[in-house]
Formats: C-alpha cells, sequence, structure tokens
C-alpha cells in the first residue's frame, strides 16, 4: 500500500529544499517540520509533509514569515526556515 507516506532522510530532504541536510535536523528540532525516528535514533520524514510544505502548504505560521508575514513576501523555495545560508 502506498500512500506517499515513504519515509525520507534529512538528505534527501535537503537536497528537495537545496539546504544543507543539518538544516533539516535543525528544522526538525525547532519542530517546523515532523519526523520520525528510527530505532537506531535517525530522523526521517514523511514524503507527504515535505512536498506539502514544498508547495507552500507549509506548517509556519504568518507571524513567523519573514518580511512583514505574507505568504507573497517569502521565497516558497526557501523551506520552512526561510534564512539564507
Amino acid at each position: 500500500m502506498d500512500t506517499g507516506d515513504r519515509l525520507l532522510t534529512p538528505g534527501e530532504v535537503a537536497a528537495l529544499f537545496r539546504v544543507d541536510p543539518k538544516t533539516v535536523t535543525r528544522w526538525a528540532a525547532a519542530g517546523r517540520i515532523g519526523s520520525i525516528r528510527t530505532p537506531g535514533g535517525h530522523r526521517r520524514f514523511r514524503e507527504s509533509e515535505v512536498r506539502a510544505l514544498l508547495e507552500g502548504e507549509g506548517l509556519i505560521e504568518p507571524d513567523e514569515r519573514p518580511g512583514g508575514g505574507t505568504a507573497e513576501s517569502t521565497n516558497h523555495h526557501a523551506g520552512p526556515n526561510s534564512h539564507p545560508h
């Protein structure tokens, strides 16, 4: 049964958002993106949630967005933590 909830590694998520894998781990630790822990303690991310974030249906509240809090003022490909590297 494939429900689109394949689990992605931090590296796979990072590649989609074009950020460093450690940035994805920080997003998870801050609660900006949900994660699951494997029995070995590694983080995994639900593909459906990652895709929703990529499509702009993210979990960030408008007041957390830089530049006045409107979606129009942000780069939709910047990810849950829109700070540049």
